[in-house]
C-alpha cells in the first residue's frame, strides 16, 4: 500500500473494497499499528471466518445427503456421478475437520436434521418427487454420512 490510513478511512475503506482493506490491515497488524486497525470490521471477518469455516461442512453434509437420497429414492436414475460427489463430499468434510477439528461439534444428530430438512427439499426439487416420499426423520447418522463404504451398493456401481 502506498499510503496509510486512518483507522476511519479504512472502515470506509471496508465498504469500497475489500480487498484492499484486508491488504491494508494485514500490513497494519504486521506493523504492530493497533491503534490505527478498523476494529470493529476486523472483528466481525474474524467472526466471519470461522462461520465460514462451519458453513463448509455443513454445506457438505447436506450435498452428501441430498445425493444419499437421490440415490435410495431414485434407483432407476442412478449415476457414477452422485458417487463421486458423495465421495468428494466426504474428503471434503475430512479435511475441514483436519483443518479444524472444533467443527467436529457441528457433527450432531440435532444438527444432522436440520441439514437433512433441507436435503429433502433439494432432493424433492431435483428428482421432482413428492417431499412426502422421504421419510421426515433423518435415515441416516452421522456415522453414514461419513463413513466412505455407506451404502454398501454406492461403490459397486
Amino acid at each position: 500500500m502506498t499510503t496509510e490510513l486512518s483507522a476511519v478511512d479504512l472502515a470506509s475503506l471496508y465498504d469500497r473494497d475489500i480487498v484492499a482493506w484486508s491488504e491494508q490491515t494485514a500490513s497494519l497488524l504486521q506493523q504492530g499499528k493497533f491503534g490505527s486497525l478498523d476494529l470493529a470490521h476486523l472483528i466481525d471477518e474474524v467472526q466471519d471466518l470461522g462461520r465460514r469455516e462451519r458453513d463448509k461442512l455443513r454445506s457438505s453434509i447436506r450435498l452428501i445427503l441430498h445425493h444419499l437420497l437421490k440415490w435410495q429414492y431414485q434407483l432407476a436414475y442412478r449415476s457414477r456421478s452422485w458417487v463421486k460427489t458423495i465421495q468428494r463430499e466426504r474428503v471434503n468434510l475430512q479435511a475441514y475437520l483436519d483443518d479444524a477439528p472444533s467443527l467436529k461439534c457441528w457433527l450432531s444428530a440435532k444438527e444432522l436434521e436440520k441439514l437433512y430438512r433441507i436435503a429433502c427439499k433439494d432432493a424433492a426439487i431435483e428428482t421432482e418427487l413428492p417431499i412426502h416420499t422421504f421419510p421426515t426423520v433423518c435415515p441416516y447418522t452421522v456415522q453414514d454420512v461419513l463413513n466412505e463404504n455407506f451404502p454398501a451398493n454406492l461403490t459397486n456401481s
